[in-house]
């Protein structure tokens, strides 16, 4: 069945990958965001958060809405105002849009949100699951606030789905060029001990969990989206030295290096998650990269 979407957040790197897979499979996509839209199929409303404003028209038709808008969570240095942007840019954003479907008739009856791993933050060696209690520091709470503030589409009656995503594997952004460029210039090593998680999952099939979370009207609550195969930063830094062919010479980069360069936000890269992946896979979702050497082989292949 055809579906009318509309993607907060779809000028994004995963907005436009998804937005493609979309199109192809014959939906029609709409774009919420600040700036006008340069895909010439899809129509793109504009909102400013901010100031409480969003097109009235955005949710014309649309029957579900697939949330990814929010601040960088790596590009700029934790202050108490990137703080703020990080977390209102996630829970603002959808509070906007369920004020406008308050006030107008629509018939919405689905919201697909992004959420992160970074709900359970360092937990170490600890097998986490979706029951997982989460953390209560800065990137755990945001995660919190951010998936209670999708919730409130309940009251709605709306199907929610959200999806904690781990380290998404891509050359077109993310971590895994800030990994692998060191290594190219002979200098990669591992960060820290080497041996926190990582949850990394392929970016295709971050597409295609979108694509089933879509489809599967059963699908609802929380999911971790992250494959069943995690893997340590010292594994994930040498499997991507073996595809580029550079050797892996230099000590690890101490700790304490990495907390005085970055302060609070050194947690994303010495934190370690473990995740589960039963719940999604237990739901029918079949990975197409489930484990890191075939991933990056596609990735570099």
């Amino acid at each position: 069945m055809k579906k009318n979407i509309l993607i907060t957040g779809g000028s994004g790197l995963l907005g436009k990958q998804l937005t493609d897979e979309l199109l192809s499979k014959g939906h029609t996509v709409n774009h919420l965001s600040r700036t006008k839209g340069k895909n010439p199929k899809v129509k793109t409303f504009l909102w400013d958060v901010d100031k409480g404003q969003i097109d009235e028209h955005c949710i014309d038709g649309v029957d579900t809405i697939i949330h990814l808008a929010g601040a960088a969570i790596a590009d700029k240095r934790w202050t108490d105002e990137r703080k703020r942007e990080i977390v209102e840019s996630r829970t603002k954003s959808i509070g906007l849009v369920y004020e406008l479907m308050k006030a107008k008739a629509n018939r919405v009856h689905a919201v697909i949100s992004a959420s992160g791993v970074g709900y359970y933050s360092d937990r170490g060696d600890v097998l986490l699951t979706e029951e997982s209690e989460p953390a209560h520091d800065f990137i755990g709470t945001c995660c919190i606030d951010w998936e209670n503030a999708v919730d409130e589409g309940r009251g709605l009656g709306l199907r929610i789905l959200k999806f904690r995503t781990g380290v998404v594997l891509t050359t077109d952004g993310g971590a895994l060029p800030q990994l692998a460029m060191p290594i190219k210039f002979g200098i990669g090593s591992p960060l820290g001990t080497g041996k926190q998680w990582v949850p990394w999952i392929h970016h295709r099939d971050v597409v295609d969990m979108y694509m089933m979370g879509l489809d599967d009207e059963k699908l609802t609550g929380a999911y971790l989206m992250a494959a069943p195969n995690p893997v340590t930063n010292a594994y994930l830094t040498n499997a991507v030295a073996k595809q580029l062919k550079r050797p892996l010479w230099a000590p690890k980069v101490p700790a304490f290096l990495i907390k005085l360069l970055f302060g609070e936000m050194a947690t994303l890269v010495l934190g370690s998650t473990r995740t589960s992946a039963q719940k999604i896979m237990d739901a029918g979702f079949k990975f197409k990269y489930p484990d890191v050497t075939s991933a990056l082989q596609e990735i570099y292949g």
